[in-house]
C-alpha cells in the first residue's frame, strides 16, 4: 500500500513540476511565427516585403529595455512594424517600458501603431501622453486613418481603425443577445469610420479586435492584422484557444492565419499576458509576416 501511495505522490509530484516548467516557458520564451501572403494585388515591387506584427505587449519586459525582442526583430529586419493595440495596460500610471521599446524601434523601421481596447480605455490625459511621444519617435499613429506605403513608384495601403468598446462587450450576455445589431459591428459603421476602400491597391488594415472579420472582408480589407484573443490563453493541442476576452469559450478567431471572402486575416496571440496574468502552452509571439505577388 506504501510503495503505491508513494508512487501516486511521486506522479503528482512530477505532473506538478512538468505544469511548472510548462508555465515558465510558455511565459518567457518568444518565439516567431512566419506567414506568407500571395496576392495578384501586391505589386511585384513588393515582392518578399516584410512585415512584423507585434500585439498585446500589455507593458510587459523580456529582457532589460525588451532587449530580447529587439534581437529577434533585428534579425528579421522587417521594412515595417506595426503595433495592434493593447501595448500598455488600462491600469498602468506610467507607460516606460512600451514607449522606451517603441522609441528603439522608431530609430530602425518605419513603425504603424493602433490602439487597443486598454488604451481606449486610458483618460484622455494619458491617451494624449502616448499619442505625442509616440508622434515625437516617428511612430505613424493611425487613428482611424489611411497611410500609404510606396516602393518603386509602386503603393499599398495601410489602414488604422479602432472602434467603440461597446463591440468588446460580453458575447454570453443576455442583453447583448438580445441586442444583436447594437454589439455587431456592420460594414456601413465601418465606411462611416474608415470612408471607401481603396480597392484598386493592395490593403492591409490593422484592428484590434478580430471578432468581426465578416466585415473586414467585405468592406475590402486583403490583409488585416489583429490581436485582443492572447491566443485563447490556454491552449489545447490540436484543439486551439480555450478562452476569449469576450468571455466565449474556444473562439473562432483565436491565432493563426483565417480566409473569408478571398481575403485573410492574421491575429497574434500576443506578448504579454493582459489581466489574467498567464499563458499556458501558449508562448508569447512576434509575427512575421512575407508579401509575395502572385502576378
Amino acid at each position: 500500500m506504501r510503495k503505491i501511495i508513494k508512487k501516486i505522490l511521486f506522479l503528482i509530484a512530477g505532473l506538478l513540476g512538468l505544469g511548472i516548467i510548462i508555465i515558465i516557458i510558455s511565459n518567457t520564451v518568444v518565439v516567431v511565427d512566419k506567414y506568407n501572403v500571395i496576392a495578384g494585388n501586391v505589386p511585384s515591387a513588393f515582392d518578399g516585403f516584410k512585415v512584423v506584427q507585434l500585439s498585446d505587449l500589455h507593458s510587459k519586459e523580456f529582457g532589460r529595455e525588451n532587449g530580447t525582442l529587439l534581437k529577434k526583430i533585428a534579425k528579421i529586419n522587417p521594412d515595417i512594424i506595426v503595433m495592434t493595440g493593447d501595448m500598455v495596460n488600462s491600469t498602468d500610471t506610467e507607460f516606460s517600458i512600451f514607449l522606451t521599446f517603441a522609441k528603439k524601434l522608431a530609430e530602425n523601421y518605419p513603425v504603424y501603431y493602433i490602439v487597443g481596447n486598454h488604451e481606449q480605455a486610458l483618460s484622455k490625459q494619458n491617451l494624449a501622453f502616448i499619442y505625442n511621444e509616440l508622434k515625437s519617435y516617428g511612430v505613424n499613429v493611425l487613428d482611424n486613418e489611411m497611410a500609404v506605403i510606396e516602393k518603386d513608384d509602386a503603393k499599398i495601403n495601410i489602414y488604422g481603425m479602432w472602434f467603440n468598446l461597446r463591440y468588446y462587450s460580453d458575447q454570453t450576455s443576455a442583453y447583448v443577445l438580445d441586442n444583436p445589431d447594437i454589439y455587431y459591428f456592420a460594414e456601413d459603421t465601418m465606411r462611416k469610420i474608415l470612408g471607401e476602400c481603396g480597392r484598386e491597391s493592395f490593403n492591409i488594415l490593422l484592428t484590434h479586435n478580430p471578432v468581426f472579420f465578416d466585415t473586414y472582408s467585405k468592406w475590402g480589407a486583403d490583409l488585416t492584422l489583429s490581436g485582443h484573443i492572447h491566443g485563447g490563453m490556454v491552449r489545447i493541442p490540436f484543439i486551439g484557444g480555450i478562452y476569449s476576452p469576450e468571455k466565449t469559450f474556444f473562439p473562432k478567431y483565436d491565432e493563426g492565419l483565417f480566409e473569408e471572402n478571398d481575403k485573410r486575416m492574421i491575429v497574434s496571440r500576443g506578448i504579454g499576458n493582459g489581466s489574467l496574468g498567464f499563458r499556458f502552452l501558449n508562448c508569447p509571439q512576434i509575427v512575421e509576416i512575407t508579401l509575395y505577388s502572385s502576378k
